[in-house]
């Protein structure tokens, strides 16, 4: 059994394709499919089945898929420990990213780490649960390094470093009822209808807290996967919505109206906490957060 396997069979299990699989190792679709199929005539067992147009996994294919991730990353982190000796940073660094991160310039920060550090691979991720995925990710070690949006104390396994903290807002259309307050107090969105976002997203978690705090159970026919859907839903007069005052400057026709209570979003680097992060990991964890101690959590 070699690691290139693993790799291949890792690639096609995570993406349920062969070709979308090999597009992600950069190798042609018949290499991956002999390396599969060698794997499986080695362990004596089928992994993927193939009887329907989308692959899928057996039960033997998804306990395998947990080991075989788990002894990649060991090989992996094994390799980067030694790279320091080398006299400069290499490596590659999974990161989970979201589809704001509030008034941190990711792109920014990740051009200046590969001026700095140009030999490490940077791979970034979204994944549809939002922050929860990331954290089964980070927990897993199938991400290095994630941001998310999570209010309070991390699972276990997990180490957050704050990032960001800013104000929700309430995001309606111009000449809505409550557009001229400033601010709104939250007891008074009772009746509204609002765009909510997906299930296990930070964001969801902290509107829905803080609905439920004002004793508000919402009216919420829009779920949506982005914010600009959601602006366009209100821009419609279909719903409103709570958002982080950095997302709502990106919609300058509707209006951003304070809050109060004022409820609060919170972006957070999650590393593990259980394993030590290889050095590019590290580097790039230093860049995101500026020397935040990692033992700093979200209040």
């Amino acid at each position: 059994m070699e690691l290139r396997q693993l790799e291949y069979y890792v690639a096609v299990a995570d993406e349920l394709s062969f070709s979308r699989g090999a597009r992600r190792v950069h190798v042609v679709q018949s290499a991956v499919s002999t390396a599969v199929a060698k794997l499986e005539r080695e362990l004596d067992i089928v992994l993927l089945d193939r009887s329907k147009p989308r692959v899928g996994l057996t039960p033997a294919g998804a306990a395998f898929l947990t080991e075989a991730r788990a002894t990649l990353n060991a090989a992996r982190r094994a390799k980067e420990s030694v790279v320091g000796f080398h006299g400069q940073l290499s490596g590659s660094v999974d990161v989970g990213t979201m589809m704001s991160s509030g008034p941190i310039d990711l792109p920014e920060a990740l051009g200046r780490f590969h001026r700095a550090h140009p030999l490490v691979s940077v791979r970034l991720r979204q994944n549809v649960s939002g922050s929860s995925g990331h954290l089964a990710a980070i927990a897993d070690g199938s991400l290095d390094i994630a941001m998310v949006a999570v209010p309070g104390k991390p699972p276990a396994g997990v180490t957050l470093r704050l990032l960001a903290e800013e104000p929700l807002v309430f995001l309606c259309w111009p000449d809505h009822h409550l557009a001229g307050r400033d601010p709104v107090v939250l007891t008074e969105l009772a009746g509204e209808v609002f765009v909510r976002f997906a299930s296990g997203w930070g964001i969801r978690h902290r509107v829905d807290r803080a609905l439920a705090d004002a004793g508000i159970d919402p009216v919420s026919p829009y779920e949506v996967a982005d914010y600009a859907t959601a602006a366009g839903l209100i821009q419609h007069r279909l719903g409103t919505t709570l958002i982080p005052r950095t997302a709502a400057a990106l919609f300058p026709e509707l209006r951003a109206v304070p809050v109060t209570p004022t409820p609060t979003w919170q972006l957070s680097l999650a590393t593990s906490a259980g394993r030590r992060l290889p050095p590019a990991v590290a580097a790039l964890a230093d860049t995101l957060t500026g020397g935040v101690p990692a033992d700093q959590e979200p209040g």
